[in-house]
């Protein structure tokens, strides 16, 4: 075996700002022998599961990871040993730095110049990450990283094999109040303050030490999971962060039954909702809808040897034609909130329950599309979805959210905008009540409609006239001849 070349493939950059991905299963194991692009695990993003191709031609001799784990952008995925496989890899290298390489299934790779920005090697699975005291150091003189057995240095969780831990000097906290903290974007600084973390104590992985949205999002994953937060990296003898790690087996008295880390779909969920919780001023109106013309009339909808459109699909189309009428609720704020930007045409979201969470898969230039095509469209957005393989382009670009929670057996919700977008429409269930109609309790199928907008961009008469249109076509749908 001393002849044979081991060479180490580590999990490129994904794009699209991710940093990380999660182990769903191997397609390989050791000792298999794989060829160059066959894919050898599959992986989650932020975005879908997509397959891993290896760059490499050869025999596998190591998996670093199992199913489950959280992979770095950088950290070793796989190892190959092959004598003749220094040709193919030479190859690999000429095609990616041409822009033209299939790195990651659904994301391929793109031209880079020679003055990019080089990103910090990946730390080893199982080592700790150290945080020098950048506070004494002078501007040009290099940091010494003290070693992992130095007494100064203590750490904030017991390590275990499968994990990366923190490890910062006692005196850290002091220093990093004093020190100046390289934060780049105003977003990322508002994040993190929403999210109740001090930058100060954020460990940076930027270019020059700046703090970028993914150190942010790992501190509050953190904060959510270990149930430490970012300033409780160093904490106070006798303080409360001090008894909230007294034992890792109980909390506050509570034994701990589990710990489960976030997924990275489910830490880009958060990190969306809590922008849009925290930016938004939102307010909601509802009102009770009779739903049983639409429901009889669609029965009648469907063509010989085929199906009738959903209930959403045709609700979809009565929705784009309110927006047509009411386009503030299909519009974005600039970034500064200054300036209300409308758009020509629909770009619909539609919130979509999978095994890996909630996603909000779109239809562009929805406002184009027929009752019909809508219907196709929703039913290849559901399957797409739950099968895991939906393109990050296609999770991106809304304009107006659609929600029917109504599947799940519930009448209403207090649903969150979906940012940027600025308004969401959610549907119940429809069910059979009883309804007074000229006089006379009757059972009809009646359902709620619940419309949550940004009211930056409009005023309550504004949003009540969308949804009074909206429901004004589900209980008379022939009003809308020749245009669903």
């Amino acid at each position: 075996m001393s002849a044979l070349t081991a060479r180490v493939f580590r999990l490129p950059d994904l794009g699209e700002g991710l940093t990380e991905a999660g182990l769903v299963q191997w397609l390989v194991a050791v000792g298999d022998t794989i060829t160059t692009d066959q894919p050898i695990a599959e992986v989650e993003t932020a975005k879908s599961v997509v397959e891993l191709p290896s760059p490499f031609a050869g025999v596998v001799i190591a998996l670093h990871g199992s199913p489950g784990d959280t992979i770095d952008v950088g950290a070793p995925v796989l190892e190959v040993a092959d004598a003749a496989a220094s040709d193919a890899h030479e190859a690999y290298r000429t095609e990616e730095r041409a822009g033209s390489g299939n790195v990651l299934i659904g994301y391929g790779t793109s031209e880079r110049g020679a003055t990019g920005r080089r990103r910090r090697p990946a730390a080893r699975p199982g080592a700790p990450t150290v945080t020098p005291d950048l506070s004494s150091a002078a501007p040009d003189t290099p940091v010494t990283t003290p070693e992992i057995g130095d007494p100064r240095i203590s750490r904030t969780i017991p390590p275990t094999a499968s994990e990366n831990r923190t490890i910062i000097r006692n005196s850290d906290a002091e220093a990093a109040a004093r020190r100046p903290v390289a934060v780049r974007s105003p977003l990322v600084r508002r994040l993190a303050r929403d999210l109740g973390l001090d930058v100060r104590l954020i460990a940076p992985t930027g270019a020059d030490g700046a703090i970028t949205r993914a150190d942010v999002l790992r501190a509050a994953v953190d904060h959510a999971v270990d149930g430490v937060t970012a300033a409780a990296s160093a904490p106070v003898e006798g303080g409360p962060a001090a008894s909230a790690l007294e034992s890792d087996a109980r909390i506050d008295g509570l034994a701990v039954r589990s710990r489960t880390r976030m997924s990275p779909l489910r830490k880009a969920a958060n990190a969306t909702l809590s922008r849009s919780r925290a930016e938004i001023p939102e307010a909601t109106v509802w009102v009770d809808v009779d739903a049983t013309a639409l429901w009889n009339a669609r029965a009648e909808m469907a063509p010989e040897g085929g199906r009738a459109p959903s209930i959403t699909a045709l609700i979809a189309r009565f929705v784009l034609i309110a927006l047509e009428d009411h386009p503030l609720l299909a519009s974005r704020l600039s970034p500064d909130a200054s300036e209300v930007i409308e758009f020509e045409g629909v770009n619909l979201g539609i919130a979509a329950d999978t095994p890996r969470g909630l996603m909000v898969p779109v239809i562009p230039h929805a406002d184009a599309l027929s009752a019909a095509d809508l219907d196709a469209a929703l039913r290849e957005l559901a399957g797409t979805a739950r099968g895991g393989t939906m393109p990050p382009e296609r999770l991106r670009g809304s304009t107006f959210t659609l929600n029917n929670y109504g599947g799940f057996g519930v009448d209403g919700s207090a649903a969150i905008i979906n940012h940027p977008d600025v308004a969401i429409l959610g549907l119940g269930r429809i069910l059979e009540r009883p309804w007074v109609v000229e006089g006379e309790i009757v059972a009809r199928r009646i359902a709620q409609l619940s419309l949550v907008f940004d009211h930056r961009v409009c005023d309550g008469g504004y949003a009540a006239s969308f949804l009074r249109r909206v429901v004004e076509l589900i209980e008379h749908p022939l009003r809308a001849f020749g245009r669903v």
